[in-house]
């Protein structure tokens, strides 16, 4: 036996353990101390799924009263800037951000590495409890009033304060710090990934040997480092300043709005590729997997994503054309943002390459896979007509924008993650979801995901504003099909959750490796052992899908004998 696969494959025959991370101790108390970085994994995927649930909550409610354009249907208009704070703040912090590396970049990277656990397992334990925290605090805000400055927290909208203002002085408060809080908790994370990938590699695995998401994640977690800090300071800065009324942002003290426009950007707009890599990382795992072939241009895809990191923070000030800058800086992040195109589309037609003449399975994971080219694609070609100075003063602060992000952000970063959960699942919890509703989810969050902003650019380049929430009668139509594009997503996301949990307990026990991948993490029993190996894996290419051959629906995927032997005589020999 490698790795919990039976080595004869005839048999049919599969190790189910009854001795795995997820029993291997009990109690709650267990989980809450555990080094884990699988469970580790499974808690940051409970927590970033009540934060999607939360934020989504919030963005239904926001459709909702967006029915009608003149009446209060569910929400007065004060709280109507309450909730789309939240539904942001929520959304970017909570899940964007943090959702796929700390849930499954968390539980896959060593697994892939062939290793037992990353490299700083204690600071890994705490970088949860960083989230955890955050994520308190943001509930405080909502029970405390709610918060109205939008998610980027602009002055002058929170310069408010002082104690006039002591409810919102007091949000205001909990706001940075949460955000500051998370930003640690983003930080930790990363120094993990990269220590991991530099010193827990095996030695006949180089870095062009890695999986692409390896590759995804490693270019985001430079990001998390280098730019996170920036967010910090400005941040504490923003909190010195409401607690001893020094101008720093604030026009009334003397301070400079348009600096923490600066401030923010520098460190977000490399925050929406921290946010859109490690969805690419997945794509290219599901693209290879379901059209069984290695991918096409590894090189080209692995320095693309190092590309856009290093690209992503010489164009934050494509952000604030209108925010007053010199013409001539207008000029210079133009052009720079058209470059950020180019690494993105290498992988997109590297992708396309991969899928050209492959023996594609339309799996629900690979439903998610081209849904992400699809929304991806949207959403960045619509970029090109931002970054355009003349376009840009004519669609800023409309709904064109929203659509464009939202494409980017929420739908690149959503179908990535609802793929990898669905890949990674029968890994995770040993049992297989029910195909069928997979796939009709799949459609449905497709669907939905269109049919919710397809409008929206439409509306926005016939000058809807954003933010508003009584609109012009003309605009009707657009708000209400779109609010019907949000109810599909919103039905979508609750089928999921359903037949999720109902895999737990009634799914058929998943076999070490279903869908044929050729990534280390396959080679271990479903769900894996504490230790994630019984043997030491055979290290081979993450797309060698040759290696493997079919048995049955129960067994899965199992290496041929000959690798078996050959990979034993290497071990043997070093």
């Amino acid at each position: 036996m490698a790795g919990g696969i039976v080595e004869k494959p005839a048999s049919a025959e599969v190790v189910h353990p009854t001795v795995h991370y997820l029993n291997a101790t009990k109690g709650f108390k267990n989980w809450l101390v555990t080094l884990d970085h699988k469970r580790i994994a499974i808690m940051y995927l409970c927590a970033v799924s009540v934060a999607l649930l939360l934020g989504g909550f919030w963005a239904i409610v926001l459709r909702t009263e967006l029915l009608h354009p003149h009446d209060d249907v569910v929400l007065s208009n004060a709280w109507y800037n309450r909730a789309f704070t939240l539904h942001g703040a929520v959304m970017v912090f909570l899940f964007i951000i943090p959702g796929i590396p700390a849930s499954l970049g968390n539980f896959v990277l060593p697994m892939q590495l062939g290793a037992k656990d990353l490299a700083l397992p204690r600071i890994n334990l705490f970088s949860w409890y960083l989230y955890v925290m955050g994520l308190i605090l943001f509930l405080g805000i909502l029970f405390l009033g709610g918060l109205d400055t939008g998610w980027t927290l602009y002055p002058p909208y929170s310069v408010g304060g002082g104690s006039e203002h002591k409810a919102v002085w007091l949000n205001l408060i909990m706001a940075y710090t949460a955000v500051f809080i998370l930003g640690f908790s983003s930080i930790l994370t990363g120094l993990n990934f990269i220590a991991t990938m530099h010193k827990l590699r095996p030695k006949d695995m180089g870095m062009y040997d890695m999986p692409l998401f390896l590759w995804a994640l490693y270019a985001t977690s430079l990001i998390q480092v280098l730019a996170t800090p920036v967010v910090g300071l400005t941040l504490g800065l923003s909190l010195i300043e409401h607690m001893f009324n020094i101008g720093i942002f604030d026009p009334r003290y003397g301070g400079d709005p348009v600096l923490y426009q600066h401030f923010f950007w520098f460190y977000s707009h490399p925050a929406v590729y921290i946010m859109v890599l490690p969805a690419m990382g997945v794509q290219s795992e599901l693209i290879a997997t379901f059209s069984r072939k290695h991918v096409f241009g590894y090189k080209a895809i692995a320095w693309s994503s190092i590309a856009i990191a290093a690209i992503g923070f010489i164009v934050w000030g494509h952000h604030m054309f209108v925010s007053g800058q010199s013409p001539a800086a207008g000029i210079i992040f133009s052009l720079l943002t058209y470059f950020v195109a180019i690494p993105s589309a290498i992988k997109v037609f590297n992708w396309v390459a991969t899928l050209y003449k492959g023996a594609i399975d339309f799996k629900a994971p690979m439903i998610y896979a081209l849904a992400f080219m699809y929304l991806f694609g949207i959403g960045g070609l619509t970029g090109l007509f931002l970054a355009s100075i003349a376009n840009n003063v004519h669609l800023h602060d409309t709904y064109f924008v929203i659509a464009h992000f939202h494409m980017v952000m929420v739908g690149s970063v959503l179908t990535g993650f609802l793929g990898g959960v669905h890949y990674w699942w029968p890994k995770m919890t040993g049992r297989m979801y029910n195909e069928t509703l997979g796939r009709v989810a799949a459609v449905m969050v497709f669907i939905g995901f269109n049919v919710t902003f397809m409008p929206q650019f439409v509306a926005g380049t016939r000058g809807m504003p954003r933010r508003y929430a009584n609109y012009l009668d003309e605009f009707t139509t657009y708000h209400q099909v779109s609010t019907i594009g949000a109810y599909i997503l919103g039905a979508a996301v609750v089928l999921q959750v359903g037949y999720l949990l109902h895999s737990l307990f009634k799914g058929r026990k998943a076999p070490p490796n279903p869908w044929g991948a050729a990534s280390l993490e396959w080679q271990a029993t479903s769900p894996p052992d504490f230790h994630n190996f019984l043997e030491k894996p055979v290290t081979m290419g993450a797309y060698d899908f040759e290696n493997w051959e079919y048995v049955s629906e129960e067994a899965g995927y199992v290496l041929k004998r000959e690798v078996i032997e050959t990979g034993k005589s290497l071990a043997k020999a070093h």
